[in-house]
């Protein structure tokens, strides 16, 4: 959660944001007025940052609004955990005033720690089983008008059959669009690639308007982050979705998202020392409960790595 929030923080500062990043991240902020955890995660976002760039009007770290001219206006001060609601808050009504005169719907959702795994039931009866370290959000009429929902990190997908209204995932700027069916997608802020991975069924993945693929049960497709994509390939229906088993696999994946994996599953930290070493493509499978150890002899083994372990770090050499 507290990496989503820097995520989206970043992406706010930098005026990158898409619409369902710039919906989710004040979805946060409001949860953020009943949530002291929530609240402060955001105020650590705000201080761990360089002051927002002078191209837009911001605000920056002073509390200070700034406009491209060099005029200056300065907010009333208050206590720093609401300051920093009020004060994004702020710059998003000038930033993005259309978007702040629409009061969208107010969002809800779940979310998961490191070394969490949460099962749970959507209004309309879809199953979702959500991965470590990752959130899902949804409008509260979630099911009387849309079926939409807004991912980060990973989750698998049972959903509920309805010809009439299409289940559609946000994952950035890429949409996954299905009727009824059983897929897997992987997202997690920092890493590459968006993977797709259907059980069973069909579904239509999107990057903006363009189609990128089109999937049925057995099939996998990795979407780049320009929406570029390979042609889908063929994997064993059954496990699409192995970490719901309590199985770790990879096929080909870089080590350094396999050891963000790690790191979010054991909730450790693992420093990769040679960064060439992070991009060797490593494939492997064993189960979630060998433990970090374990997990990390295996990599190194294939990766003719050196372990060692040094005030809570582990390190690959």
């Amino acid at each position: 959660m507290e990496e989503r929030i820097q995520y989206l923080f970043r992406r706010y500062r930098d005026n990158t944001c898409t619409r369902q990043e710039y919906e989710e991240f004040f979805a946060l902020l409001r949860q953020a007025d009943h949530d002291e955890a929530i609240r402060n995660m955001i105020r650590q976002a705000w201080n761990s940052e360089e002051e927002l760039p002078h191209a837009e009007t911001y605000v920056n770290r002073r509390g200070q609004l700034v406009h491209p001219a060099g005029r200056q206006l300065k907010l009333v001060k208050v206590a720093i955990a609401a300051a920093v609601v009020t004060l994004v808050t702020t710059a998003a009504w000038l930033l993005y005033p259309s978007v702040a005169e629409q009061a969208p719907a107010a969002m809800t959702g779940q979310q998961t720690a490191r070394r969490e795994v949460r099962q749970l039931t959507l209004p309309d009866g879809t199953q979702v089983w959500l991965n470590t370290a990752s959130s899902l959000r949804y409008q509260e009429d979630f099911g009387q008008k849309a079926r939409t929902v807004y991912l980060s990190g990973e989750a698998y997908f049972d959903v509920k059959q309805n010809e009439e209204q299409p289940f559609i995932i946000h994952t950035g700027n890429i949409s996954t669009t299905v009727l009824g069916t059983a897929f897997n997608i992987r997202a997690y802020p920092g890493q590459q690639d968006v993977t797709v991975a259907v059980s069973s069924g069909k579904v239509r993945v999107q990057y903006g308007k363009e189609k990128t693929a089109t999937l049925t049960g057995g099939q996998l497709v990795k979407v780049r982050p320009e929406g570029s994509s390979d042609a889908p390939r063929p994997i064993i229906a059954s496990e699409a979705a192995p970490w719901k088993e309590g199985k770790m696999a990879y096929d080909g994946e870089k080590l350094a998202d396999i050891i963000s994996d790690l790191e979010r599953t054991y909730d450790v930290r693992i420093r990769i020392v040679r960064t060439e070493l992070g991009e060797e493509r490593v494939s492997t499978s064993f189960r979630r409960d060998i433990g970090v150890d374990e997990a990390l002899k295996i990599l190194c083994k294939l990766t003719d790595g050196r372990l060692t372990l040094a005030e809570g770090t582990y390190a690959i050499h």
